[in-house]
């Protein structure tokens, strides 16, 4: 990036949950954002006339999330996705493709989002443009979400998961910094500053959100299954730290 001079930076799934974070994270650096999405009438899977929107863009941040219900299917999207993103990217000349993914990615099998992402990596990592892969552990507030996703005789289960959750506007933020730098050929981890306890962080968000939910600590009948225990959900050694705390988010959740 030229000192002083904005980037025009292309979000895909710019109107979801982190794109529209990065949208803002780039204005407010004094980026020219441009969102892609359905919702905007961007066909990312088909990508008629997604060149030419492309055209005179500096970086693509792919904050794509689409829903998937199996192995195959995961596959099958974040592949075709994957493919027509990078083919309408080097066909308009864009030098940088930054890709958001999961930390400890290798570690579950058998989860269909974690083996869809698996299949973008690879059409990222084999694709034609220089690239970037940031792999985030899991947001603040998964605990309370899994715990909503599974409902028994009244009670959220929880599985006793060790995480070390980050903000997701710190996701953003790196994603940005991605962005502004040089391809990296590679990808590296982001996570928040400490490791916290799932059962504890899903009892404190709840109870933050006014939501009366009483809670049991166990894998049977959660939305995870065992694949995910121990140590598994943890970034790497050399992972980028980022500021924000459990704490400091739900101090945020609470005003």
């Amino acid at each position: 990036m030229i000192e002083g001079v904005g980037m025009r930076i292309a979000v895909a799934g710019g109107t979801g949950r982190i794109g529209r974070l990065v949208v803002e994270e780039a204005r407010r650096r004094g980026h020219d954002p441009l969102s892609l999405s359905r919702s905007e009438g961007v066909d990312l899977t088909a990508g008629e006339g997604l060149a030419t929107l492309l055209r005179g863009v500096d970086a693509v941040v792919d904050a794509t999330n689409p829903p998937v219900s199996d192995v195959a299917e995961a596959e099958q999207v974040f592949t075709t996705l994957s493919r027509t993103l990078l083919a309408a990217e080097d066909e308009a000349g864009v030098g940088h493709h930054v890709a958001l993914s999961i930390a400890a990615l290798d570690r579950v099998r058998g989860n269909p989002h974690y083996a869809g992402k698996r299949a973008q990596e690879r059409e990222v990592t084999r694709g034609p443009v220089p690239f970037t892969i940031v792999r985030a552990t899991q947001f603040h507030d998964f605990p309370a979400m899994i715990a909503e996703w599974s409902i028994e005789d009244g009670e959220g289960i929880v599985p006793p998961l060790l995480l070390q959750p980050i903000a997701p506007v710190d996701v953003a933020v790196a994603l940005v910094d991605a962005a502004e730098s040089p391809a990296l050929g590679g990808s590296f981890d982001i996570a928040g500053p400490r490791t916290e306890d799932a059962v504890d962080m899903a009892r404190r968000t709840l109870a933050a959100w006014g939501r009366d939910l009483p809670l049991r600590a166990a894998w049977k009948g959660a939305a995870l299954g065992v694949e995910f225990a121990g140590e598994v959900l943890l970034p790497g050694d050399d992972a980028r730290t980022a500021a924000t705390t459990f704490d400091d988010w739900l101090a945020a959740e609470t005003r």
